[in-house]
């Protein structure tokens, strides 16, 4: 399965939706108001089992990114899925069926699944300890190491000047 930008932008939106700010730790999908606006914006209905499957789907996958549990963890959301195929005016088409509580979240498991194929790699916790974001390198060297340079590049970049400037003589 081949991963659009798109799709790898609403993986990354959802993995990006617990940002740190002031150092206190948010969640976009809290608030049931606003998690059924932030799944309806992304193509979901915003019922009570959709907005449930995408938290515990986002929660699992953190994880996985970030190296703290195996893929393994991702499989109860992938349970009854299927692609089946459709013939259409270009032939056969699949079609992916998934229950339609899980919609997002399954769509997210199978995003990151493409990407890992695709671009292993590339997806990846921002380098700066306190953020709590990700990041997709979409760069030529791949090295890139926060989720934004002006934000948390910055910041890291201005601790190693005061850690040198600051260091004790040595002798």
């Amino acid at each position: 399965m081949a991963i659009t930008r798109t799709e790898e932008d609403a993986l990354l939106d959802l993995l990006n939706s617990t940002p740190v700010v002031d150092g206190v730790q948010q969640d976009h999908l809290g608030d049931a108001a606003e998690a059924r606006a932030w799944l309806r914006r992304r193509g979901g209905v915003g019922s009570q089992g959709e907005w449930d499957a995408t938290r515990q789907a986002r929660d699992a996958l953190q994880s996985v990114v970030r190296g703290e549990r195996p893929p393994t963890v991702l499989a109860p959301f992938l349970e009854g899925v299927g692609y089946r195929p459709v013939m259409s005016e270009h032939g056969v088409e699949w079609s992916l069926d998934v229950p339609a509580e899980r919609g997002p979240a399954v769509g997210a498991v199978l995003s990151w699944s493409a990407l890992e194929r695709t671009k292993p790699g590339r997806l990846r916790p921002c380098a700066n300890d306190e953020c709590r974001l990700f990041l997709l390198d979409r760069s030529k060297t791949n090295k890139a190491r926060w989720c934004s340079m002006a934000v948390c590049g910055n910041r890291m970049k201005a601790r190693r000047h005061y850690r040198r400037a600051h260091q004790p003589p040595v002798g």
